[in-house]
């Protein structure tokens, strides 16, 4: 098609610019030619401005349940914790005292706490029972706090099942996390 439009102009500058060119030609050509340039109708590839959202206006969904917890001693690599019953934003789960996930520590050590998600803790505690209470009866008391972040000591050698208990700041609800861990 361009090339076409190409000829035809060329044909029509050529047959004009050519001295005693006939004006029944040059009439002809420029009479077949439109008068006016008609219009094409071509889709357009840009983006639509209106109606996609601008980063600012993007928000995260709430979150179902609350944040991953994992802990670790220094130097060590973190293990998540097993999430046991919660509220959570008007929602919530049961279950009963879990072994949670294994972990292998120093008598003596520290360990650390760390959320995945930055949300505020207001207050935690840390108990400890033998491995297969279920409903916590008899449960020892380690540690304790407000605010984050929560560090406590390994308990005694031996083997335990570990409870953090988390009360979220802000009303957004409560959260136990269990460990399985084995102390040299």
């Amino acid at each position: 098609m361009a090339k076409l439009a190409l000829v035809t102009v060329s044909l029509v500058l050529v047959g004009c610019s050519r001295a005693g060119a006939s004006p029944a030609i040059s009439d002809a050509v420029l009479s077949a030619a439109p008068a006016e340039p008609s219009a094409t109708v071509v889709p357009s590839i840009e983006p639509s401005v209106g109606g996609s959202p601008s980063e600012s206006t993007v928000t995260e969904p709430p979150m179902a349940e609350p944040p991953a917890a994992s802990i670790a001693v220094e130097g060590g690599d973190p293990v998540v914790g097993q999430l046991g019953t919660f509220t959570w934003d008007n929602s919530g789960s049961d279950a009963p005292w879990l072994d949670g996930s294994p972990i292998h520590v120093g008598a003596g050590e520290q360990l650390t706490l760390t959320l995945a998600e930055p949300v505020d803790i207001g207050e935690w505690r840390v108990s400890r029972v033998t491995p297969g209470n279920r409903d916590g009866i008899g449960a020892v008391g380690m540690d304790e706090g407000s605010g984050g972040p929560v560090h406590f000591q390994a308990p005694p050698p031996g083997q335990w099942s570990v409870e953090v208990h988390v009360r979220f700041a802000g009303d957004r609800g409560t959260a136990l996390y269990f460990w399985l861990i084995a102390v040299d």
